[in-house]
């Protein structure tokens, strides 16, 4: 690999905000886009809260043509169109125009579950007979690629097009993808990210592991505990998040703004082994992932400033930090700084990975750490194992050199990225 790899352009759709001004101001201001649902509620569920993006029918309209909007039924899809081509513009990018696609531009754009309550729809009307009035967006509304096949039409992008899927890696596993991609010169630029639907037939299956917060219905806001003494599960989220990325020379041939640069990165699996299981992870692997992604990015686990964590709100935060610790082999005191983004905006599954790398190099880009919320009662194990301090509850401005997003998920998955403030 030879080409350096920058992010140009970035959008984002999250539960606590939509577009890049709205959300940064967000994240340091400690806001929670976590809401109470009558809808759950009325279906029985147990945690009958959630995070899902803010959008008004007006908004709909800047990004969808009347035609499109005819019969679009997937949460996901809105949230990724929305954050995609909002990073494309940022980039400073504009859709071809032509009949010639743009050939050095592709999508990595990723998703869990896809269409769900098209899927509803549909069953109801095969089971009736009434096969005919689907519609004739059906099928791109529940095929798992339909989101990077929606970007790739209204962008005309040439290059690789596709849709990765891997648990709650998904967002971070894709801008991984993309970085090697555009590393190994198959491409110049690729859009890369990930989203995830709203709702109970996304949601129902984690109330019904019992692995959802039931105490905060009434006071939503904050039910999501990263870190906490009294964390109580994870509070379930949607959303989108998309980056430009490209390598340093298309960025520089056209004077394109630049937010920082991907050094490098690792994936892999815990096989199940070795206490990993569908559901938890085994930590060699964690730990393997870390030191494998600090060495294919050439740095030194020192130089590491700030650990965008993956931290759920659930007894496992004890252990990742612990995983950290001695992967990096740090002490109590000389721990990075670490925070969790789903504080404030829930667990977005699939969608995760994409909206904390957004967070995560708004951080990197504008020299600040945004406080964990919610963890005012530190968990007495993870204090246990780094100082309080490099913990923080509120925004601290902090200049970042070095980042590291780290994500895992079910299945075993892992992936690590590192991240760093971008210099000539």
């Amino acid at each position: 690999m030879s080409s350096r790899v920058v992010i140009t352009g970035m959008g984002i759709a999250a539960p606590n905000g939509v577009g890049l001004d709205n959300f940064e101001s967000a994240i340091k201001n400690g806001k929670s886009g976590i809401q109470f649902f009558q809808e759950l509620k009325d279906l029985n569920f147990g945690c009958q809260i959630g995070g899902k993006p803010d959008l008004s029918e007006t908004d709909l309209n800047n990004y969808f043509t009347e035609l499109q909007l005819r019969g679009l039924n997937s949460s996901g899809i809105v949230y990724g169109v929305i954050s995609g081509l909002d990073a494309w513009k940022d980039a400073g990018l504009e859709p071809s125009v032509s009949d010639e696609p743009d050939w050095d531009s592709g999508i990595i754009f990723g998703t869990g579950i896809s269409g769900v309550d098209k899927f509803r729809e549909a069953i109801h009307l095969i089971d009736e007979g009434k096969t005919r009035r689907l519609g004739s967006t059906s099928v791109i509304q529940t095929m798992a690629s339909g989101i990077s096949a929606y970007l790739g039409g209204i962008l005309g992008c040439g290059n690789q097009v596709t849709t990765n899927s891997s648990a709650c890696t998904t967002g971070t596993e894709a801008i991984l993808m993309g970085f090697e991609r555009i590393a190994n010169g198959k491409a110049r630029r690729m859009l890369v990210g990930s989203c995830g639907d709203h709702g109970p037939y996304i949601w129902g299956g984690f109330d019904a592991m019992r692995i959802l917060p039931v105490n905060y219905n009434n006071d939503p806001t904050t039910a999501s505990r990263p870190m906490s003494a009294t964390s109580s599960g994870f509070v379930p989220g949607s959303g989108a998040g998309a980056l430009v990325i490209e390598s340093l020379e298309s960025a520089l041939e056209r004077g394109a703004d630049i937010y920082a640069e991907i050094l490098g990165g690792e994936i892999n699996n815990g096989g199940q082994r070795g206490g990993g299981s569908m559901t938890a992870a085994n930590n060699e692997a964690v730990q393997r992932c870390i030191t494998g992604a600090i060495k294919n990015s050439g740095i030194d686990a020192a130089e590491i400033d700030l650990i965008n964590g993956h931290l759920t709100a659930t007894s496992k935060d004890a252990i990742e930090i612990k995983n950290w610790k001695e992967a990096l082999g740090t002490g109590p005191k000389d721990f990075p700084f670490i925070n969790s983004l789903k504080s404030m905006t829930g667990h977005c599954l699939s969608a995760a990975g994409s909206i904390e790398t957004v967070a995560t190099v708004l951080q990197l880009k504008n020299d600040f750490i945004f406080g964990n919320i919610n963890c005012e009662d530190l968990s007495e194990e993870i204090t246990g194992l780094i100082d309080s301090n490099r913990i923080p509850q509120i925004t601290r401005a902090q200049k970042i050199n070095i980042a590291a997003k780290a994500s895992f998920g079910f299945g075993d998955v892992n992936a690590v990225m590192i991240l760093k403030k971008y210099s000539e």
